[in-house]
């Protein structure tokens, strides 16, 4: 069944070259909300596209600093999940939901 609150946990995919190699080793990578733990990234994506997740790892990447014009600004924290599906399982990203 899918809850209206998996569609804040997935913020959207992370479409890079890492996230395109880790590919290959049945993995996905996605942006997602901040508070979001662990059990529930991993429902939520098995309920918005149907398919079995082995594992959920995490990662916070740190805004960084930047200057423009002279003016200092900080990027956003963003925290990703690196999905492992279950063999056999795909996802394709690009279609959306």
């Amino acid at each position: 069944m899918t809850d209206i609150r998996h569609y804040d946990v997935i913020v959207s995919p992370s479409i890079t070259e890492k996230s395109t190699l880790v590919s290959e080793y049945n993995q996905i990578v996605f942006n997602v909300a901040k508070t979001a733990s662990k059990p529930e990234i991993k429902a939520a994506v098995e309920a918005l596209f149907g398919v079995k997740v082995t594992a959920v790892n995490t990662l916070v990447r740190k805004g960084k600093v930047k200057r423009f014009k002279g003016f200092i600004g900080k990027q956003k924290d963003v925290k990703k999940a690196v999905v492992t599906l279950a063999e056999g399982q795909t996802i394709d990203i690009s279609t959306g939901l």
